[in-house]
């Protein structure tokens, strides 16, 4: 970085300025833990700014020389420089390319792990680093308008009344005043910020909060001709959840954010999951029209997705919900897609009718069924591996508003079909009440 800044053709006052923001920036992510030191047995040292950064071994010194950065060292003295790398923690496709990463890094350790939208607010910061798809954005705030001016006319306010109060609001902003605070203290912090901002916003939480699919929250907001800005937003959302918040902060429902992100892009526009795929993996190949794996065959086993099995139960329930809210929207041709095996446990096929008719039948009893975070808690999924290890038996029971839940999902996992295939291979068992 040194050499790239001295030798530009910048002018000697734009280098120093450029020498400025590349130490700010540089101790900003050794001072996270983000860079760190490679362990070195010799004294190393590190220019940073008009100081050196300097290590050595207890009972050795290490002097000091004074030097402006990216200077040549003088005569006879040491041009050993410590070896750096990406903190060894971080996950292997570890990456920060938003300008805020770091914000995001420094504040999620400030969240509540106890707190029930923990997993929601981590979502929410994610958001606030990426830039806002204006569009999007302005009809939830259409939508938060028309609501409004409903409400105040049921009120009895006059115009100029409703016009001034509507004057007030603005597209959701979840942990509004935490982001703004927190963003403000890290700006203090490092001067390198300048001119950027944070943006929070609710888009992707709002869509995981009911389950909603692409097509459910483009319909809501009449996106049809904004579907590009939507999906590009949600593939960043899940770059950054992927790729920079770290693995070892990332709670079951976080994963599962993941996995709806993943399984929704997939079904959108799978070119860009393949676009990722492929820059991260050279030798990646889509999967095939017929469905034949077209990368190229590896001298090592594939991985197994059942090993981590909290992981692979979380992709399990992300199939499992996918399903209940096609089928509670009467999509039910969708609701198919989602099941690997036609039949259920007696071999009777699942047909769109068969679907209908449970589906009549479950709201004679109920006046709906919840999907929200609180019924997609982990308490309402019970699994139970069969005698021989070949198969798990999935319960997942269905949330009403009343709380009566006497109705389940009931599914059977294939594990060795599964690590075939590389996700969970599921046969709907039974759909339907618990008596």
């Amino acid at each position: 970085m040194q050499r790239l800044i001295r030798d530009s053709h910048e002018p000697d006052r734009a280098k120093k300025t450029h020498f400025q923001r590349a130490w700010q920036l540089f101790r900003a992510l050794v001072e996270r833990g983000i860079v760190e030191f490679s362990p070195d047995p010799r004294e190393t040292r590190v220019d940073l700014g008009n100081d050196l950064l300097c290590r050595a071994l207890p009972g050795e010194s290490a002097s000091v020389p004074r030097e402006g950065p990216g200077e040549r060292p003088r005569e006879g003295q040491s041009t050993h420089r410590a070896k750096l790398r990406v903190n060894v923690d971080l996950q292997d496709d570890f990456s920060m390319d938003q300008a805020l990463s770091l914000y995001l890094l420094e504040t999620i350790p400030l969240l509540d792990p106890d707190s029930e939208t923990h997993a929601l607010d981590l979502l929410t910061l994610v958001e606030s680093i990426l830039e806002n798809p204006e569009l999007v954005l302005r009809r939830q705030l259409d939508k938060l308008k028309g609501e409004a001016v409903a409400k105040m006319k049921a009120e009895g306010l006059d115009y100029d009344q409703r016009m001034e109060q509507l004057e007030k609001l603005e597209h959701p902003k979840p942990l509004r005043d935490f982001v703004y605070s927190t963003f403000n203290a890290f700006a203090d912090r490092h001067p390198w910020v300048g001119e950027e901002n944070i943006r929070p916003k609710s888009i992707a939480r709002e869509m995981f909060e009911g389950f909603r699919s692409f097509s459910d929250y483009v319909q809501e907001y009449d996106l049809e001709r904004a579907e590009g800005l939507l999906l590009r937003h949600l593939n960043s959302v899940y770059k950054v959840l992927g790729q920079t918040v770290p693995d070892g902060v990332k709670t079951d429902t976080v994963r599962e954010m993941e996995l709806y992100l993943r399984d929704m892009l997939r079904g959108v526009d799978s070119s860009l999951l393949d676009e990722w795929e492929r820059m991260r993996d050279p030798d990646y190949r889509p999967l095939g029209t017929g469905g034949a794996d077209l990368r190229p065959p590896r001298p090592e086993e594939p991985p197994d997705v059942t090993r981590d099995a909290k992981a692979f139960t979380a992709a399990i329930r992300t199939r499992a919900f996918s399903f209940l809210r096609a089928w509670s929207i009467g999509d039910d041709e969708a609701a198919l897609e989602t099941i690997d095996a036609p039949g259920d446990a007696e071999g009777q096929p699942w047909t769109v009718e068969r679907l209908r008719a449970a589906r009549e039948a479950h709201r004679v009893e109920h006046p709906g069924l919840r999907l929200d975070p609180e019924a997609r808690n982990l308490r309402h999924t019970h699994v139970e591996p069969s005698d021989d290890r070949a198969r798990w038996r999935v319960q997942q029971m269905l949330v009403d508003p009343e709380g009566l839940n006497d109705w389940v999902l009931e599914l059977d996992v294939d594990l060795a079909a599964s690590r075939e295939l590389g996700e969970p291979v599921l046969k709907l068992r039974r759909l339907g009440s618990l008596v």
